[in-house]
């Protein structure tokens, strides 16, 4: 089986300080980093996704309207606009030049990096239409993928919820993640192992 390892928004907006932190996620980096120090070699591909939401607009009402509260669930604060530090791989997240990055959420709400487009560390490339991600592990002979980063109960759900959808087979590596809050990170393992996901901690 050739596997992928898909690294789920390690960014400093959803880290401790940033505009949607979740306790753990700078720890979370640090770990997935030893973690790719020492397995990279078990992947075929590591790539690694960010939201990267426009400036400009809602982002399709992914972001609060002006003067109205974000309930947390389908609207939010802005936190990661294309081109800021907030929208950056937090520091101690270490990739490989070799390693693909995935963009999502510009001018849409996505969740999962397989709504994302290819691109580099730069940003997006949009010189060609994107190839689906889920086209792209085809291709490239994938057949499972671990899935870690943030959040649980978010964006790592979505993405291991995707992943089976593309008949993949998939695991959550549970302790390279981290969830915005107890319970609903608890409901999204559920819904995963329920999907066929495997939940399993690395050590």
């Amino acid at each position: 089986m050739s596997r992928a390892l898909l690294v789920v928004d390690i960014q400093n907006d959803f880290t401790e300080g940033g505009a949607l932190a979740v306790a753990g996620g700078a720890e979370v980096a640090r770990r997935v980093s030893a973690y790719l120090a020492e397995h990279r070699a078990e992947y075929a591909l590591v790539l690694a996704s960010r939201d990267w939401h426009n400036a400009e607009g809602d982002n399709g009402g992914h972001f609060a309207a002006p003067g109205e509260a974000p309930n947390f669930t389908t609207t939010w604060p802005v936190h990661c606009v294309a081109g800021t530090e907030g929208a950056e791989f937090h520091p101690a997240l270490i990739l490989a030049p070799g390693d693909g990055y995935v963009y999502k959420g510009s001018g849409i709400p996505a969740y999962s990096l397989f709504e994302g487009v290819p691109g580099d560390a730069a940003g997006p490339l949009a010189a060609e239409p994107a190839l689906p991600i889920a086209e792209y592990l085809r291709e490239a002979g994938i057949t499972g993928v671990d899935v870690v980063g943030i959040a649980t109960d978010h964006c790592v759900r979505a993405t291991a919820l995707d992943a089976r959808a593309a008949g993949l087979e998939v695991r959550v590596l549970s302790d390279l993640i981290a969830g915005v809050a107890p319970e609903p990170s608890r409901h999204a393992l559920s819904e995963l192992r329920a999907a066929g996901v495997l939940i399993e901690a690395t050590a």
